[in-house]
């Protein structure tokens, strides 16, 4: 069974579509549903078994793929993170907030991020007092970033403008520009960290699906980046370690080896943390 939880340098064991986790999941049933919902949110708001659309799992311990971050982009080019409308409840015969919304002809829910610690983050809170721009992080794993923008401020499709040429020497240069973000993260603790990139491929893929459409613009495409394994934080091109892995041109986590790719999105399912109380 070892072999098959980390990646071999040769030969690489690649999972198929869907989730390792969410299928059990999904054999509960309607009935069986419920009864795990209730019976895994017992403090707290929110939880329970949640569906959501991330990146696709090809290699490694996680369970299952990163939820990816809707977004936006303003008039003046500045990206925001879409934050579902906030609405009220019955739940474990309480009143509780969920931010949850159709989006793309899926229910999109601020339950989508609630794991590894983050359902504990301020800005996880569905009411919370956030503005929802992407803004540049301290000690980014790219160079272009690091020496181009300032951490806080927010990022702009206009700093991508060489993203169908962009390369780092790791992988192919030309499938997409990255960078790295934080969201929800005005005067808070624990902002939530987000992997960010402006690829071609993303431009094709949205032409042909609702989901993509509705939730990339220009190419660029976001998601939480929170390994689902261990909660590491993974990256797109940023170690020469990756190619050993086969992940150079894919999500890559140096802790264990687990790579996402970050161009098949898909809808999978798992048991979201219940939120504290309030």
């Amino acid at each position: 069974m070892d072999e098959d939880k980390y990646p071999s340098e040769s030969g690489r064991r690649r999972f198929v579509k869907g989730v390792l986790g969410g299928a059990v999941l999904v054999g509960f049933g309607a009935t069986g549903s419920a009864v795990v919902n209730s019976a895994t949110s017992p403090q707290g708001a929110g939880g329970g078994i949640t569906q959501y659309f991330g990146n696709t799992l090809v290699d490694g311990p996680a369970p299952r793929g990163m939820p990816q971050v809707p977004i936006r982009i303003d008039d003046e080019g500045f990206i925001r993170g879409i934050w579902p409308t906030v609405t009220e409840i019955q739940q474990g015969g309480r009143t509780v907030a969920v931010a949850e919304m159709e989006l793309g002809g899926v229910t999109y829910s601020s339950e989508w991020f609630q794991y590894c610690g983050v359902q504990n983050a301020e800005g996880v809170v569905p009411d919370a007092d956030q503005d929802d721009f992407l803004r540049y992080t301290n000690n980014p794993p790219y160079e272009w970033q690091e020496t181009n923008v300032t951490p806080g401020d927010r990022v702009n499709i206009s700093d991508f403008d060489d993203y169908e040429t962009w390369g780092n020497n790791i992988g192919e240069a030309g499938l997409g520009k990255p960078a790295v973000a934080e969201w929800r993260s005005q005067d808070v603790e624990q902002p939530l960290p987000v992997q960010i990139i402006r690829s071609p491929v993303v431009e094709r893929l949205a032409a042909d699906d609702e989901w993509l459409a509705a939730s990339t613009q220009d190419g660029v495409i976001a998601f939480l980046n929170k390994c689902t394994h261990f909660c590491c934080v993974p990256g797109y091109k940023t170690t020469e370690q990756s190619a050993r892995f086969g992940a150079s041109d894919l999500v890559y986590c140096p802790c264990h080896q687990s790579v996402y790719d970050p161009f098949t999105i898909e809808q999978q399912t798992f048991v979201a943390f219940p939120r504290p109380e309030e």
